[in-house]
């Protein structure tokens, strides 16, 4: 997890992660004006008003701001995966739901989640941890397809291709959703779930949609 320097946690750590939210919010900004490898603290800290000093107060390089913003994403997303698994509700559900709060988590929920494609940006030590939790939460999305093929929900395909294939989808939503775009985040995710999932449905088999509910906090 991301380390917060001794002099930091001198301030309460709810108001710490509150700025570092607001940070990444502007810094959203800029990495869709300028893309990401071109953006520097420099302008993330004009994007705020802030003197470049304070913005070190906070990060103390980009890459522990992309790793930061990788660790809140992929908390969030897990978090997620482990309370659709606690629903009951059949795989093909699951998934859809997966899919949708996927989508909404990381265009409403992770403030400059553009960053979340970033992995290879990361120094070894940062990119190591981050991948792990990735990793982590790819195989629930596999655990999911392979409970619903056992169940005779999906057809028989392979459940890493197919995880894979469906993050591969979510995730590129951070390069093209815009927030004042004409579709929110959530009716995103229900379309491409309903796409998404009925690839793997198996023949005669109908598509089981969770209920309209939003459950991203």
């Amino acid at each position: 997890m991301v380390q917060i320097s001794a002099a930091r946690r001198q301030e309460p750590r709810d108001k710490i992660l509150e700025k570092k939210r607001e940070i990444l919010d502007a810094a959203s900004r800029v990495f869709r004006r300028r893309g990401l490898q071109a953006t520097g603290m420099r302008d993330i800290a004009a994007e705020l008003g802030m003197a470049v000093g304070n913005l070190y107060y906070y990060f103390k390089d980009k890459e522990e701001l992309l790793a930061f913003v990788q660790e809140d994403a992929l908390a969030g997303l897990l978090e997620i995966a482990a309370r659709v698994r606690g629903t009951g509700l059949r795989a093909d559900a699951r998934l859809f739901r997966m899919i949708e709060e996927h989508v909404v988590r990381l265009n409403e929920g992770t403030p400059g989640s553009l960053a979340h494609l970033e992995v290879e940006a990361l120094g070894e030590a940062w990119r190591r941890e981050v991948q792990e939790r990735r990793d982590e939460y790819e195989r629930a999305f596999r655990d999911t397809i392979q409970e619903g093929i056992a169940a005779g929900v999906f057809r028989p395909v392979d459940p890493k291709v197919s995880a894979l294939a469906i993050l591969g989808a979510v995730n590129w939503t951070v390069k093209w959703f815009r927030p004042d775009g004409r579709k929110p985040a959530r009716e995103i995710g229900r379309e491409q779930a309903e796409l998404l999932v009925r690839g793997l449905m198996a023949d005669r088999v109908e598509l089981e949609r969770p209920e309209d509910e939003c459950t991203t906090t």
